[in-house]
């Protein structure tokens, strides 16, 4: 039965959506602020350089392990209600983060700050997929997506100013007066009645052992330029990241309502192909950005504002193609726009690869532009596909899975193309891949010449890997992903036409070829 809360969310989708877009502005901000100020933070708090590089990725890591268990949870207990949780915890982890006096406190309070991070855009993602119909979905999921460019991109520049003018702790003060207008306005908004959208048992085995597979794998990833991929501590925890794997398909095929819906997987080809795809995108396209960065302070020798100015240009396309990408994929599908966005990025990282010590700013800015173009015209079609492509009742579940491959995307990424960009710089090139080029004067020109060939071969790898991305977006198959509605139970009040907001008609997923 459609609740009685439907008309009055459908009636304030634009406050809603504007809510979303904010607090995934905010969220991204908080993720990408911190990357100025760790040299600040480890020398007021004494951290070593290995708790230092904890400070993101304790954010990142929690993030990525819990994103599917409270997408479900929100599922089964009220999406909107557990977006306000998510908003008051990250306010509060906020506060303790800009408070903190040392390591333990400050890192305690940032997997706070990740796990609530991870809830609020699962929740937000899971509430545009809801309330807003087919026709429209694709729209609103680009203005997510464009905020959440805008967020990452601005966080270096107003952390640097932060930390410059008043310290780093306001880099986490300066969130706190955005989250509490977005709390106040979700308070007033938020329907007073709402049901959860699906009952079903709780299932902590299947979390455990999705936070083993996450946490063993991620850790490498994160750690590996430091650690090495050869090293003890880095086989062990892959080996463990694997057992927690097979520990996890055993235990969702036998619970009677698992945390991961395994069909989801077995049948459901726009699942699979969207978020191997998504996996494939970020892997490639997320540390390029950081490399390129380095490339031009390490190699070419450019300042840091230079460098800066160069690459402005690449955020700037991703935001003003992320809702226009949205807009084309409710007319089109997120086939065409997914496959031609990975082919650009890949041509992108290719040009990128063909740098040298004496190329002009004119072909960093090119390479960089197509890899923009190909992002922006990926995310929001793309997203859309995932979150249109499940039954209402699962579609916190599969905005949890798709945060969940972009998280873990990126933390292989720089795992990955961090490693082989770092691999000629023998044990500092974890600092340097770290601090992002800072220190870079002190390297010696057989450094300066080992990193530029480690990066040209990790953009090689990268144009490879944004091509798989490409295969496998053709592979999700010609069909549309719109979901047709079910029509409400005898006796129920019709919705006209569109689904309930946050809970309502289940729809059948869309057969797929």
């Amino acid at each position: 039965m459609v609740p009685p809360t439907s008309d009055h969310l459908t009636e304030r989708r634009p406050q809603i959506l504007a809510i979303v877009a904010v607090s995934s502005f905010m969220m991204a901000l908080g993720g990408s602020i911190t990357s100025v100020a760790i040299p600040a933070i480890s020398a007021d708090l004494h951290l070593s350089f290995g708790t230092s590089i904890w400070v993101p990725a304790a954010y990142t890591v929690t993030m990525a392990v819990t994103m599917i268990p409270l997408g479900r949870l929100a599922d089964q207990r009220g999406r909107f209600r557990f977006f306000l949780l998510a908003v008051s915890v990250y306010l509060v982890a906020a506060l303790l983060c800009g408070l903190s006096m040392s390591s333990v406190w400050l890192l305690g309070a940032r997997i706070l700050q990740g796990a609530s991070a991870g809830l609020a855009i699962t929740t937000a993602t899971a509430t545009i997929a809801a309330l807003y119909p087919p026709g429209q979905r694709g729209r609103a999921m680009g203005i997510q997506v464009m905020c959440v460019y805008v967020g990452s991109s601005m966080g270096p520049t107003i952390g640097g100013l932060l930390v410059d003018s008043v310290g780093w702790r306001w880099i986490f003060f300066v969130n706190i007066p955005v989250g509490i207008v977005v709390l106040i306005w979700a308070w007033l908004l938020r329907p007073r009645d709402e049901k959860p959208v699906t009952a079903s048992r709780p299932d902590p085995l299947g979390a455990l052992f999705l936070a083993v597979f996450l946490i063993a794998l991620l850790v490498p990833m994160t750690l590996a330029s430091e650690w090495g991929w050869s090293s003890a501590r880095s086989i062990v925890s892959l080996v463990v990241s694997a057992l927690g794997l097979v520990g996890l398909v055993i235990t969702e095929l036998r619970v009677r309502d698992p945390m991961l819906d395994l069909d989801l997987l077995r049948h459901n080809r726009v699942f699979v192909s969207a978020n191997l795809a998504a996996l494939l995108t970020y892997m490639a396209v997320y540390a390029n950005f950081i490399l390129t960065a380095m490339y031009l302070e390490i190699v070419q020798g450019r300042s840091a504002a230079l460098t800066g100015i160069s690459m402005i240009a690449a955020p700037i396309t991703q935001a003003v193609l992320a809702p226009l990408a949205g807009r084309w994929s409710d007319r089109v599908g997120s086939r065409l726009l997914t496959t031609c966005g990975m082919l650009s990025s890949a041509a992108g990282l290719a040009i990128l690869a063909t740098l040298t010590e004496a190329s002009g700013i004119g072909h960093v800015i090119a390479g960089l532009v197509l890899v923009s173009t190909g992002i922006g015209l990926f995310a929001s079609p793309n997203n859309t596909a995932i979150v249109s492509c499940v039954p209402v009742r699962q579609v916190g579940l599969a905005s949890g899975f798709m945060n969940t491959m972009r998280t873990t995307g990126q933390a292989m990424s720089m795992g990955v193309l961090g490693g082989i960009a770092a691999s000629a710089l023998g044990p500092i090139g974890a600092r340097i891949i770290f601090m992002h080029g800072s220190g870079s004067g002190h390297l010696t020109q057989h450094a300066v010449d080992g990193f530029a060939k480690g990066y040209t071969w990790a953009m090689w790898t990268a144009a490879g890997l944004a091509l798989l991305s490409a295969v496998a977006s053709l592979n999700r198959g010609t069909k549309p992903e719109r979901v047709r509605e079910e029509a409400p139970p005898p006796g129920s009040p019709a919705p006209d036409g569109e689904p309930g907001p946050l809970a309502g008609s289940e729809r059948p997923a869309p057969s797929v070829r």
